[in-house]
């Protein structure tokens, strides 16, 4: 479990190291420390603090200073801070500590007690925060498996449809083979073109049964990918419906790379996909177009799919993405709200729904590299 950090700032190694130990004697804890503010600086930077205790009476940069500076960064303006003094106990310079933005003060010499119970209550709130995310990540994880077992059954339709003709077509080699050899006219070019065109669809059922395995496997690890790759392997398992549905997919994708996981964003694809093909249907839209376009901002890879369904009515726009909506008469209402979650929590990203002039535009905004570094 992911302990409490605090980070201890004192010009005095001796204070410093007192403090350590008294901490230590009482609370299982990770103790960062600072002989400057400078030094806290860089901790800070480069570490997550949930605590700091700073000696007011510093060389250079006071206590007084270096939380005033604290509270213009974003990534430390949060952070408690705890002043240790022993000269500046007078009003007027507690009130000063307060409104810089110090929570509370403690006076030397330190009485152990009394810091027990101060650092006790930022521990126990840090703890009780720390189970309250663990419990919303579990169950993050649970809606996203369950919502991946809601869609296996279209999943198994697709791959269905997928390894029939292969199969089909395998028959007919099977019969041709039975036949020629009954009319003696088995030779070398028909052995050659059997084995290349057998070996060829044995590999494609092969690749998609591999690709439909991974795409459920939950625990792939993150890594940046191209996204061009992820779009083809999703049109490919949908090709053969999309061309019976006569839906005409456009693709304009350049050289984008995504940082995530790559199964996951390919069923966010096919999500979006299958989406806006059983609008087609449902809706009986005689000129059916996916438009499938990327771009890039800064640390962001720019994803849009827009189709000519019509759109979505304005009153469900607001709820399209909460779990269980669904405007289809046998939907689940799992897709949609799977595919903002696995966005938003799994790649870290953001997701946008317009209404275009067409029809419904998704906005995918994913970042292209590690955001944590």
């Amino acid at each position: 479990m992911e302990k409490f950090s605090i980070l201890l700032v004192d010009d005095v190694a001796e204070n410093i190291h007192s403090l350590k130990m008294m901490i230590e004697d009482s609370f299982d804890v990770k103790i960062f420390s600072a002989l400057s503010a400078q030094e806290g600086m860089e901790i800070l930077m480069k570490n997550e603090i949930n605590l700091i205790l700073t000696d007011v009476q510093m060389p250079e940069i006071d206590g007084f200073e270096f939380a005033e500076y604290l509270k213009g960064i974003e990534k430390t303006k949060d952070i408690p801070l705890i002043f240790i003094t022993g000269i500046y106990d007078k009003d007027e310079y507690k009130r000063k500590g307060y409104d810089i933005g110090a929570i509370e003060y403690i006076t030397k010499p330190i009485d152990d007690v009394l810091l027990d119970a101060k650092l006790k209550v930022y521990i126990d709130i840090f703890e009780r925060s720390k189970a309250r995310q663990d419990e919303i990540e579990q169950k993050n994880e649970i809606l996203i498996h369950q919502a991946k077992m809601a869609t296996m059954g279209e999943m198994i339709g697709v791959i269905a449809h997928q390894l029939k003709q292969p199969l089909n077509i395998l028959s007919l080699y099977c019969n041709d083979v039975k036949d020629t050899y009954k009319l003696g006219e088995i030779d070398d070019a028909f052995i050659d073109d059997f084995s290349k065109n057998t070996k060829e669809n044995i590999e494609f059922m092969s690749k998609t049964i591999d690709g439909f395995r991974d795409f459920f496997n939950p625990k792939k690890s993150k890594k940046i990918f191209q996204l061009k790759k992820v779009i083809d392997n999703s049109v490919k398992l949908l090709h053969k419906q999309l061309e019976t549905n006569k839906v005409e997919l456009t693709i304009d994708i350049n050289d984008e790379e995504v940082y995530g996981v790559d199964s996951e964003l390919e069923q966010v694809v096919l999500n979006l996909i299958t989406n806006a093909q059983d609008a087609f249907i449902e809706r009986k839209v005689e000129d059916r177009k996916i438009n499938i376009t990327s771009g890039s901002h800064k640390n962001y890879t720019i994803l849009v799919v827009e189709d000519s369904a019509g759109g979505i009515k304005e009153d469900n726009l607001d709820k399209i993405f909460d779990p269980y909506f669904t405007t289809k008469e046998t939907g689940t209402g799992t897709g949609l709200y799977m595919v903002k979650l696995v966005v938003k929590t799994s790649f870290g990203g953001d997701l946008k729904l317009e209404n275009s002039n067409i029809g419904a535009k998704f906005i995918l905004i994913l970042p292209n590299q590690s955001l944590t570094k």
